[in-house]
C-alpha cells in the first residue's frame, strides 16, 4: 500500500481530519492579520490542551468553517498565502524535520509529500511528488466555494515556503497551477510566488526549478535524516496497523467517485490483484465491493449533509451518482428522509464539536 493512502477509521469523519499542527498555523496568520484568536478558539472550542496535544486533530470541514471565519474576521481573501508564509518545516511534524535534514530540496519536499499521511488524511484524495517533473500536486478538492480557496492556498504556499526555507533561496519556482478560476487576485498571487500562476488549470501544483531541485539543503545531515526516516515509517506502520482489504478498497473509492462509479476491475488494478482475488479476500471479511461502495456513499453523503453547505447537485457529483434524483432515492433508502430535510434537522441541533 501507498504510504500517502488514508485509513478509514470508526469514529473519524469521513471527509477527513487535520493535525493541530495546521490549525496553529491558521491561528498565526489569522493574528498576524489582527483577529482575536482568542473569539476564535473560543467559538470552535479548540482549547489549549487540544492545540498543545500532539496527536490531536480536528475534522477537514471544522477546519475549513475555522479558515472562512478567519477570512471573514480579517477581509484577507489571501489567508492562505499568508499561512504559507508563517509556516515552519516544525509546523509538517516529525515529516518536516526529516525533510529538513535530506541532502537536496528535491529530497527535502518528497519526504514531507511522502508523509503527509502523519498529519492530515482527506477522503478526496493525496498529494503527490512527480520527480521527473520536478512538481508537487494537490488533490482536487472541487467544487470550489469561500470555505475552501484558502486551503489550496495555504498548501501551495507551505510547500514554496519550505522549499524556501530548507534551500536558502526565494525564486524557487517555475510555475504554478491552480484549479479554481481567478477570483482576480492574480498579481498578488504571481507577486506571492514569484513565477507564473495560472488559475482554471486542470491540477493544484508546483513546479520547483531544476537547479533548487538539486541543491542542497542548509540542514544537510545524513545519520539525522536517516533516524527521523526510520521514525516517519514507525508512524506509517503504526497508523496502517490492522487495516482490512474492505479499509484498502474504501480509501480508494472517494477519490474515484466523481461523476461516475468506480468498477471492481479498476479497484482490483490499483491493489494489483486480479477482480476473483478482491472478491475472495472481501468474502472472507464477510462483505463484498457493492456493500461497501453502499456504505462509503452512506457514510460521507451523511457527512456532506450534516457537515457542508455543498449543494445536492455537488454532491451527487463527488459521490458517482449519475444525477441529484438518484442521490435523493439513494439517501431515502439510507436513512428514511430526504436529504435536504435531514440538512434541516441538523442545521437545527448543531452536531458536537469534534477534536
Amino acid at each position: 500500500m501507498e504510504p500517502s493512502d488514508f485509513q478509514p477509521m470508526p469514529g473519524r469523519n469521513s471527509l477527513g481530519d487535520i493535525s493541530v499542527l495546521y490549525v496553529c498555523v491558521l491561528l498565526r496568520a489569522a493574528e498576524a492579520e489582527g483577529v482575536n484568536v482568542q473569539d476564535l478558539t473560543q467559538r470552535f472550542q479548540l482549547s489549549r490542551q487540544t492545540l498543545t496535544s500532539p496527536a490531536a486533530r480536528i475534522s477537514i470541514p471544522r477546519f475549513m468553517r475555522l479558515g472562512h471565519a478567519a477570512i471573514e474576521a480579517c477581509g484577507n481573501l489571501a489567508l492562505g498565502l499568508r499561512m504559507g508564509a508563517l509556516s515552519r518545516p516544525v509546523d509538517a511534524g516529525i515529516a518536516g524535520l526529516a525533510g529538513e535534514s535530506a541532502p537536496t530540496a528535491g529530497a527535502a519536499i518528497q519526504t514531507l509529500v511522502r508523509y503527509s499521511l502523519l498529519t492530515s488524511r482527506n477522503s478526496r484524495g493525496t498529494p503527490k511528488a512527480i520527480p521527473g517533473k520536478r512538481q508537487l500536486e494537490f488533490y482536487s478538492i472541487r467544487p470550489y466555494n469561500g470555505f475552501n480557496y484558502f486551503v489550496v492556498d495555504s498548501v501551495l504556499s507551505a510547500w514554496t515556503q519550505y522549499v524556501r526555507t530548507v534551500s536558502g533561496h526565494w525564486d524557487v519556482l517555475e510555475k504554478v497551477t491552480i484549479e479554481y478560476a481567478s477570483i482576480g487576485m492574480d498579481e498578488l498571487f504571481e507577486a506571492w510566488f514569484r513565477c507564473p500562476v495560472q488559475f482554471g488549470a486542470t491540477t493544484n501544483s508546483i513546479t520547483v526549478r531544476p537547479d533548487i531541485w538539486s541543491q542542497g539543503t542548509l540542514q544537510a545531515q545524513p545519520a539525522m535524516h536517516e533516524k527521523l526516516l526510520l521514525l516517519c515509517e514507525t508512524e506509517m506502520r503504526e497508523i496502517q496497523r490492522g487495516w482490512t482489504t474492505g479499509d484498502r478498497v474504501k480509501s480508494l473509492l472517494t477519490p474515484l467517485f466523481r461523476g461516475e462509479t468506480p468498477s471492481l476491475e479498476t479497484i482490483a488494478s490499483k491493489l494489483g490483484v486480479t477482480p476473483w482475488t478482491l472478491q475472495r479476500q472481501l468474502a472472507s471479511e464477510k462483505t463484498g465491493f457493492r456493500e461497501l461502495m453502499d456504505g462509503t456513499r452512506k457514510q460521507l453523503a451523511r457527512d456532506y449533509i450534516r457537515e457542508t453547505e455543498t449543494s445536492l447537485s455537488e454532491i451527487a457529483w463527488l459521490l458517482g451518482f449519475s444525477n441529484p434524483a438518484a442521490l435523493h432515492k439513494a439517501y431515502r433508502r439510507w436513512f428514511g428522509i430526504s436529504p435536504g430535510e435531514h440538512r434541516k434537522q441538523f442545521r437545527a441541533t448543531p452536531p458536537g464539536t469534534e477534536s
